[in-house]
């Protein structure tokens, strides 16, 4: 069986999928620029679907939380 692509990253391993410090992505976080994280129990996890979408330039519509 081959390696599994993560459905959803914690903070550190979403600022690590990006290229970015963890100091950075939590500014673009806090600006909209990065869209929020997920509730999943207790903890927060971002959707790395949607992180790759950012970069691909495929996030607009219905991620309204996003400022373009």
């Amino acid at each position: 069986m081959g390696s599994l692509a993560p459905l959803a990253v914690g903070e550190k391993n979403a600022a690590q999928l990006l290229d970015l410090k963890l100091k950075e992505f939590r500014t673009l976080v806090d600006q909209g620029i990065l869209p929020r994280p997920r509730k999943v129990g207790p903890f927060e996890r971002w959707d790395a679907a949607e992180l790759r979408a950012v970069v691909t330039g495929d996030y607009i519509d219905g991620y309204e939380d996003v400022k373009w």
